[in-house]
């Protein structure tokens, strides 16, 4: 039988990785989020996990907000003065500062510039205090990206947190198995070839 190239990921992988990052990075000392936006569809609920990890002075949940990225999936196309009931995808939300979960600097970057561009846009004159972001990744494949990010103090300043570096290889989360129980036991299979 040959050997499977694809890496199947644990719920309680996932759930490893967020707490030790945490803790590596000292997240909850040196960067203290605010706010954490979640892009999905595969961000929502390693955030959610995440924010389990984070703790705040006052000791309330840091705010998850949600923002539905799409690159693989086909949208359609609506006009919006014949088309009855068309899927609007939109939202607004105040940014103060960010950790983010993608696959890549090109879902990344364009999103952060636009956002900000769309903000300073709506708001003239706004006098927006220093935000600073930081991108937080379960897996960061070691390859050349598409793009940069557009403040590179991101990367200058060790606000890229990944949980593991790792080849290019196709990642399986659990949320994305038909089958979880079969997703969990080839995870626990390649987990344990891994200690060997």
């Amino acid at each position: 039988m040959a050997k499977d190239t694809k890496l199947y990921i644990s719920y309680n992988r996932v759930h490893q990785l967020v707490k030790e990052s945490v803790e590596r990075y000292r997240i909850n000392d040196d960067f203290k989020p605010d706010l954490m936006i979640a892009i999905g569809g595969g961000g929502f609920i390693p955030a959610r996990i995440l924010r389990t990890f984070l703790k705040r002075a006052n000791n309330k949940n840091i705010p998850i907000q949600a923002i539905g990225l799409s690159l693989y999936e086909d949208l359609g196309s609506y006009n919006l003065s014949t088309d009855d009931s068309p899927a609007i995808i939109g939202t607004q939300v105040i940014k103060t500062q960010w950790l983010h979960f993608g696959p890549s600097h090109a879902t990344t970057s364009p999103l952060l510039e636009e956002e900000k561009r769309k903000f300073l846009q709506e708001n003239p004159g706004c006098i927006v205090p220093e935000t600073k972001f930081a991108v937080f990744v379960l897996h960061n494949k070691k390859k050349e990206k598409r793009m940069e990010f557009p403040d590179p103090s991101i990367i200058e300043e060790g606000r890229y947190y990944a949980a593991r570096e790792t080849p290019d290889r196709w990642l399986v989360y659990p949320w994305e198995a038909n089958d979880i129980e079969e997703h969990t036991k080839k995870s626990l299979i390649q987990e344990q070839e891994e200690l060997q």
